[in-house]
C-alpha cells in the first residue's frame, strides 16, 4: 500500500497488526506512530484532538481493564491509497473490571462489550477516527444502569460539552456506496428513523446485536427495536455519514454504514419509552451498523448507539 510500511499488504492485516501491538502487546507508545498529531476521534459522548489524548485514553482504560482483548470480529473498507483508505472494524471486548476509574470502584466483574471504529489511514498513520462503544454495556454488566452512569459522568465534567468535531483531513472524500443492495439497507435504517416498521430489508431468520449486547432474532423483533428507539426519540434530521460495501473472498456480502441523526426526546408514539418521560430536549444519535447479506437480506446485523451518551444529552438541564 502506497504510503504504508512494507510488511502491510492490505488495510485489513494494518488494522489487525496496530491494534494486536498496542493492546495485547501493551506497546501503548506506538499509538504516536501509527496515529497522527493532531488526529481528531469523534465518539458519541466527546471529541479528542491530539495524539497525546489517545495515548492517556488508552491508559485509563487499561488500569481499569488491564486484561482487556481486542478480539476482530471483521475489518470493512473502503477508499484508496490516494484519498485515503476508510476501516471500519467491528470488535468484542473481553476484559476484568480490576481498576478504579470513570466506571467507578473496580468490581472484578468479567465484562464482554462491542466497539466499532472507522478509520480514515493514510501515510501509515490514522488521521481521523469515529467510534462507538457499547458502553451501556459495561454499565449493566458491572451492576449499574446507563442513566446513573451517565449522571456520574455528567457530575464529573460539569456537564454536556461535547464540542463539534471538525472535518477529516483535506483530501479524503466520505464513502457512499452506490450498490443496490447498500443503499437499501442504509435507506431502510432511514425509514425506521423516520417511523417505518417496514422489515422487508431482513431475512426472515435475522440475528441482531444491539446496545447492552441484546439479541433479537426475527423481522419483528429487529424492527420492535428501532421502533423502540425512533420513537423515543423523534428524528428531525437524518444522515448516511459512510456507506461501503465487501463482496467476496468467501464470505457473504457485507455492509458497513455510520449514521448520524438529530432528535428530539418527545416519545410522541412510545409513551415513557426507553429514555424515560419526554424532556423536549435535543439530542445526537450517532451510529454504526455492520450487516451480513444472503440472498440480498440481511441475515446479521451488529447495531450500536452509546446509550450512556443519550442518557447524559437528555440529562442535561436545558440552558
Amino acid at each position: 500500500m502506497k504510503g504504508f510500511d512494507a510488511e502491510f499488504k492490505d488495510l485489513d492485516q494494518y488494522i489487525r497488526v496496530i491494534t494486536d501491538r498496542i493492546w495485547e502487546g501493551g506497546r501503548i507508545d506506538d499509538i504516536r506512530r501509527y496515529y497522527s498529531d493532531p488526529c481528531i476521534v469523534d465518539t458519541p459522548a466527546g471529541v479528542s484532538t491530539s495524539v497525546e489524548e489517545v495515548v492517556s485514553g488508552t491508559r485509563a482504560t487499561l488500569a481499569m481493564f488491564p486484561d482487556r482483548r481486542l478480539l476482530a470480529e471483521d475489518i470493512l473498507w473502503s477508499g484508496d491509497e490516494d484519498g485515503g483508505f476508510l476501516s471500519s472494524h467491528r470488535i468484542i471486548s473481553t476484559m476484568t473490571h480490576r481498576g478504579d476509574g470513570v466506571f467507578g470502584k473496580a468490581t472484578g466483574r468479567l465484562i464482554h462489550a462491542r466497539t466499532i471504529a472507522d478509520c480514515v489511514c493514510r501515510d501509515n498513520r490514522i488521521v481521523h477516527e469515529w467510534l462507538v462503544r457499547d458502553q451501556g454495556a459495561i454499565a449493566r454488566q458491572i451492576g449499574m444502569e446507563p442513566r446513573a452512569l451517565a449522571q456520574i459522568w455528567l457530575n464529573q465534567r460539569g456537564g454536556w460539552n461535547k464540542p463539534l468535531a471538525g472535518p477529516p483531513p483535506a483530501g479524503y472524500r466520505s464513502h457512499v456506496s452506490d450498490e443496490a443492495p447498500a443503499q437499501s439497507y442504509a435507506q431502510a435504517i432511514e425509514a425506521f428513523a423516520r417511523g417505518s416498521r417496514d422489515a422487508a430489508v431482513y431475512d426472515e431468520a435475522v440475528h441482531h446485536i444491539g446496545p447492552g449486547e441484546a439479541t433479537r432474532y426475527g423481522q419483528l423483533e429487529v424492527s420492535t427495536f428501532w421502533a423502540a428507539l425512533f420513537g423515543a426519540l423523534q428524528v428531525e434530521s437524518f444522515v448516511v455519514e459512510h456507506l461501503s460495501m465487501n463482496r467476496g473472498g468467501g464470505r457473504p456480502d457485507r455492509i458497513a454504514l455510520r449514521w448520524r441523526a438529530q432528535a428530539r426526546h418527545t416519545n410522541e408514539t412510545a409513551g415513557d419509552g426507553l429514555f424515560g418521560p419526554a424532556s423536549g430536549r435535543s439530542v445526537e444519535i450517532m451510529g454504526i451498523n455492520h450487516a451480513e447479506l444472503v440472498h440480498g437480506r440481511v441475515l446479521r446485523e451488529w447495531a450500536l448507539v452509546d446509550e450512556v451518551a443519550l442518557w447524559m444529552q437528555i440529562l442535561t438541564p436545558q440552558a
